[in-house]
């Protein structure tokens, strides 16, 4: 039923301020921008899904609503967007597996730049019962513009979402049996806790369990994102020359990918740059 990951939605507190420090990051353009529902929000669309960036906007109970969420945080990830390719039979896939969704919306959005519209059907299934991460499913009538290029080097698409989880047993059954995605790999290590990919398109929802005790074992949390680049190491370069904190590339956990940490200019979330790459570190 679900083809990919549409978009994730990530909460600002100053939208300006967000939508500079992602075209940094990414080394792209916004592809669409507009403000309602008590919010504005800023999409960079790649290769294989769209970073939503929202702000609240007004004191609407939606813009209320966003300020709690946000606290005092500069950013925080909100939800996951999930696209199919039929918006009947995935409403009624959600109410066979007890996800109680929403009735179907029929959603419009115009970009305040060029005007263009897009339509989309779209339902949220209860958050009470996906482990307290928020999800909606998408069915795009047209497809959304591609963000350009603006600098060398830019990132190219999204690798994984990483979601945390205290009980990895529910939160497979949730993504594995309930949503329908496949489980490509399940390990566990002594030192950083159990792995869980599940193919979503072409990029992986990771569900970690770390090796830690005393967290929410009823609430999984979106953690972070690993973007996608083709050369690390000329990314790492044009990043460091604008002023960002990075870490140095390594070697990652996955044979034949080189990673690094971004540490600033991520309005808050966590970020990794991956490169699949034969070449080692040295």
């Amino acid at each position: 039923m679900i083809t990919g990951l549409d978009h994730v939605v990530a909460l600002v507190r100053d939208i300006g301020a967000a939508k500079a420090a992602y075209q940094t990051l990414l080394g792209r353009a916004p592809a669409w921008q507009n403000s309602g529902e008590g919010a504005d929000r800023v999409l960079f669309t790649l290769a294989n899904m769209t970073m939503e960036l929202m702000a609240p906007n007004g004191f609407s109970v939606a813009a209320d609503r966003m300020r709690a969420l946000l606290d005092d945080q500069e950013g925080v990830l909100a939800s996951l967007c999930f696209r199919v390719a039929d918006m009947r039979k995935m409403h009624r896939r959600l109410e066979r597996v007890a996800l109680k969704p929403d009735p179907v919306a029929e959603v419009e959005s115009s970009d305040a730049e060029s005007g263009a519209v897009l339509h989309w059907k779209r339902t949220r299934a209860a958050t009470e019962l996906t482990r307290g991460v928020r999800m909606f499913f998408l069915e795009l009538a047209d497809e959304r513009p591609l963000s350009p290029a603006t600098d060398i080097a830019p990132i190219d698409a999204l690798d994984h979402v990483v979601i945390t989880t205290e009980d990895s047993d529910r939160a497979a059954a949730l993504y594995g049996a309930r949503l329908g995605l496949d489980l490509a790999l399940d390990r566990s290590h002594q030192d950083w806790g159990q792995l869980m990919f599940f193919r979503c398109g072409d990029l992986v929802v990771e569900v970690v369990r770390r090796p830690v005790a005393g967290g929410d074992s009823l609430h999984d949390r979106l953690w972070g994102l690993s973007w996608r680049v083709a050369d690390i190491d000329a990314t790492r370069a044009r990043l460091i020359a604008a002023g960002l904190d990075v870490s140095d590339v390594r070697n990652g956990r996955k044979p034949g990918t080189r990673v690094m940490t971004v540490r600033t200019g991520t309005c808050g979330t966590q970020t990794v740059l991956l490169e699949r790459s034969s070449k080692p570190v040295d």
